[in-house]
């Protein structure tokens, strides 16, 4: 283990302190990522760190998703999981399996590990916060309607409960579902509820916590990170490649929180121990901030 001199200890605190000054009342937004849940051990470091934020007196709101436990649970039950251009396809036995999931386990699990860490949690059910539409498109390459059944996409966030939790001196933990005026229950995509929920509230930070260390210039390459992406940047990084795939529509997502007064993104790899702190509370981060 290894043995920190007391004057590295203090200096580690004073590089914090400007900080922990700045974003004092201030709401953080984290997206965990399913990678992160699917490891107990990053996912206690990263919930230890949320805990950390509380309690310096930092607002966070903890938005998750559940992916693998959802396909778990319906392989268990014997409903196929089907995936439409990176969705899945839920149907009306498969949005049962997603909420209780959602609600019930993973849910559970993040506000029992918060409590643990010595803070208040409370869960927040997404369908009390979001207002969902059903999502449409087609496909590419025959222009036909494409139906993913009861996935929604959030076209209202409802802060209301969302304060109310802040400040009863809890971290609401959300789980992506909305409620659509038909009444149902709509799965969303985590990334993007996250992104609704920061932009509404708005929040001063949005941080999505997954397995990657942040965008990266050359994938197969990690020491070629890019520590600050100005939203100026991005058009021209699409167009060379660099920002492709999964990574899309994160940064699009990212844009939109920019735009709608959120003033920073990070993307954070919580397969690294306390990476969430090591990138809000010291000067040059360990991950990748994006910027207006």
């Amino acid at each position: 283990m290894q043995q920190w001199d007391p004057i590295e200890k203090a200096n580690v605190l004073l590089e914090a302190l400007p900080y922990l000054a700045d974003f004092r009342g201030e709401i953080i937004v984290v997206k965990l990522g399913g990678s992160v849940q699917e490891d107990e051990r990053s996912l206690v470091s990263t919930l230890t760190d949320v805990a950390f934020m509380r309690v310096v007196g930092m607002l966070p709101v903890v938005v998750h998703g559940g992916g693998k436990a959802i396909t778990r649970a319906m392989k268990e039950a014997g409903v196929e999981a089907r995936f439409l251009n990176g969705f899945r396809v839920t149907d009306e036995a498969s949005i049962r399996i997603v909420e209780d999931v959602i609600k019930n386990r993973v849910n559970a699990q993040i506000v029992d590990i918060l409590r643990k860490a010595g803070v208040d949690a409370a869960p927040l059910p997404g369908d009390e916060v979001f207002f969902a539409v059903r999502k449409t498109g087609s496909d590419p390459a025959t222009g036909a309607p494409l139906d993913w059944g009861y996935v929604g996409e959030a076209v209202h966030c409802d802060t209301g409960p969302v304060r109310a939790r802040l400040q009863a001196g809890a971290v609401p933990v959300v789980c992506p579902l909305g409620r659509g005026a038909d009444g149902h229950v709509y799965n969303i995509n985590a990334d993007d509820a996250a992104a609704a929920i920061a932009r509404a509230l708005p929040s001063r930070k949005l941080a999505y916590v997954s397995d990657v260390p942040g965008l990266l210039r050359d994938p197969a390459d990690p020491t070629s990170l890019i520590g600050t992406l100005h939203a100026g940047e991005v058009p021209e990084l699409e167009r060379e490649g660099v920002i492709a795939g999964g990574m899309l529509p994160k940064i699009e997502s990212s844009l939109a929180a920019l735009r709608a007064g959120v003033r920073k993104v990070h993307l954070v790899d919580g397969r690294m121990p306390h990476s969430l702190l090591l990138e809000i509370f010291t000067t040059r981060g360990v991950g990748t901030q994006i910027v207006k």
